[in-house]
């Protein structure tokens, strides 16, 4: 069992925080005592999230480099420097039919949204993180990243980059106290995924927001750059076997000949 409220007084920034995933990691988080920051396009639904939570709601547009310098003056200003980044803001297509059919600007806009989205973010807070000596950030990737035949050919590349991303940034700010994570949430039922039907393998939704919770806490700091996925692994057994792990390279997406 967690301890009660391990994190207070620490503040987070949540983007896609309006519902959904995000939306139930910005609760777990204030659970756990942490001032949350929740983020989204959709004003009123981070309001309400942020209403329910006792927490910071502010409208931004991920893709945009000035929207998000914008969303982080706000969140330092009204709360303290971010702690801990979820970028979780992503979408899964912008239309359906066949790839050759697709309109090339929705196709690139979901690597705006899941990949640029996530660097502007990490661009936005990684300076203060590095002057202080101290911060996280974990990226929401997807099983669609590595699985054959899984998402869109736009979804599944973008997240497949947002992974490489993720463990390139962590070894560029391990040496200055950073640390930066891949974690997959699992299939969860949420409106982006609930055309799926009710057979497909869902997992359980408090996975993702738990793994959360654990990761900012720093106990799993060893783990930085490796791919945590919230239902097939046992971060508290990952955490035992971190030199194992390191000496392996294990958790992580190569190439195998």
């Amino acid at each position: 069992m967690q301890a009660s409220r391990e994190l207070e007084g620490q503040v987070a920034l949540v983007t896609g925080g309006g519902r959904g995933i995000g939306r139930m990691i910005a609760q777990e988080l204030a659970a756990a005592g942490m001032r949350v920051a929740v983020a989204a396009r959709t004003n009123d639904q981070v309001e309400d999230t942020a209403r329910e939570i006792g927490g910071l709601a502010v409208s931004a547009d991920v893709s945009k480099q000035q929207d998000v310098e914008a969303m982080v003056a706000t969140v330092e200003r009204e709360l303290g420097p971010v702690d801990l980044l979820v970028n979780n803001a992503g979408v899964f297509g912008m239309g359906g039919g066949p790839t050759w059919e697709q309109d090339p600007a929705d196709w690139w806009h979901v690597f705006e949204i899941n990949l640029l989205g996530a660097y502007l973010c990490a661009r936005a807070v990684l300076p203060g993180m590095i002057e202080r000596g101290r911060g996280r950030i974990v990226n929401t990737g997807s099983g669609a990243s590595y699985l054959p035949n899984a998402g869109s050919t736009s979804y599944g590349p973008s997240k497949a980059a947002l992974g490489r991303f993720g463990e390139l940034l962590a070894g560029e700010t391990a040496g200055h106290g950073v640390f930066v994570f891949v974690i997959s949430p699992g299939l969860v039922r949420t409106e982006m995924t609930d055309s799926f039907g009710d057979n497909a393998p869902w997992t359980p939704p408090e996975l993702a927001p738990r793994l959360v919770r654990v990761l900012a806490s720093g106990r799993a700091d060893r783990l930085a750059g490796r791919y945590i996925h919230a239902e097939h692994d046992d971060i508290e057994d990952l955490i035992a076997r971190a030199d194992e792990i390191e000496e392996r390279d294990l958790n992580a997406i190569r190439l195998q000949r």
